[in-house]
């Protein structure tokens, strides 16, 4: 069989640019964003395309653009044609939970390909961590210079993360954040996938905490500037406008518009500084993976999940 290279990327931005940097090979996009919403560990069941169609459907997915344009690419590809693999994935946990799912699929169609990871993140001499579509052309081409093989025991790691995150008990997460690997930010995106979860102290996650921290030390005079600074500091979560929305949206009960400024009530600056908690406000059906938010409770002292009591 004749060398044959397939770039898996995540997103569009990648599309037209691969080819400005000479790579004139098979591409697929994997559109995903299974960092929020139920999942299932096999992305071919018709459970797992049910289960994602019906979160999807609040950003205007249907089952046919579903189908079309987020699982096909990906179920669709014969990857016997190909004996290397290149994965284009960036250093937050929206990535990263989207690049497991198609480790641990690659797994399952037990490819022989060589697979490859281009994971852009902290550039020399930057204070800010980079997306791919951030990089310029050189940075681009460095970066695929410089991809990383992913071993067997990286690729079983990833199997075992995508198949916890499809659990209910992400509590186990905890122990894979010092486990050695070829990912050079996992680490970093455990962490922050764990205080996704509500404190203890306050029923905030570190998230949504600093949401309230920003409206509190900022300027801010409206939402869209809002999401502005959530989206420049959110460190490794890499969430996109309409998530940022959602949040903003949901932590509504805690501030109020005076003298043309966003600014914290009563309520937000109690939770702020984690004096009282909103854990029973706050409470709903959000779901990570299968995995409900709210059945839980993170510990920032221990670094630890428990279950809410």
């Amino acid at each position: 069989m004749n060398d044959k290279t397939l770039h898996i990327l995540n997103g569009d931005t990648l599309v037209d640019r691969l080819p400005k940097i000479g790579i004139q090979e098979d591409q697929l996009v994997w559109r995903e964003m299974l960092c929020e919403g139920k999942t299932n560990y096999d992305l071919t069941s018709e459970a797992f395309k049910n289960e994602r169609i019906a979160y999807l459907n609040q950003f205007k997915a249907t089952e046919e653009t579903y189908v079309k344009s987020f699982l096909n690419p990906l179920l669709t590809t014969n990857y016997e044609n190909y004996t290397t693999i290149v994965l284009w994935f960036e250093y937050d946990l929206f990535c990263h939970i989207n690049m497991i799912a198609v480790l641990s699929y690659l797994k399952q169609q037990k490819t022989t390909a060589k697979i490859y990871l281009v994971c852009s993140g902290w550039i020399e001499n930057d204070t800010q961590l980079k997306g791919l579509g951030e990089l310029s052309e050189k940075e681009l081409k460095n970066h695929y210079e410089q991809k990383i093989e992913l071993n067997n025991d990286d690729i079983r790691l990833a199997d075992q993360l995508w198949k916890l995150y499809c659990k209910n008990d992400h509590s186990l997460f905890k122990k894979y954040i010092t486990l050695k690997s070829s990912f050079p930010y996992l680490s970093n995106c455990i962490s922050a996938h764990l205080k996704r979860f509500p404190a203890v102290d306050s029923g905030l996650n570190v998230l949504e905490t600093n949401i309230l921290k920003i409206i509190h030390k900022q300027e801010i005079k409206n939402e869209r500037q809002l999401v502005g600074y959530v989206l420049q500091y959110q460190g490794y979560y890499g969430f996109g406008d309409l998530q940022i929305q959602n949040i903003i949206h949901k932590l509504a009960i805690f501030f109020e518009t005076k003298n043309g400024r966003f600014v914290l009530n009563r309520k937000g600056l109690l939770a702020k500084d984690h004096i009282k908690s909103f854990y029973d406000e706050l409470s709903d059906d959000t779901i990570f993976g299968n995995c409900s938010k709210y059945e839980y409770c993170y510990h920032p002292s221990k670094l630890i999940l428990t279950k809410h009591e």
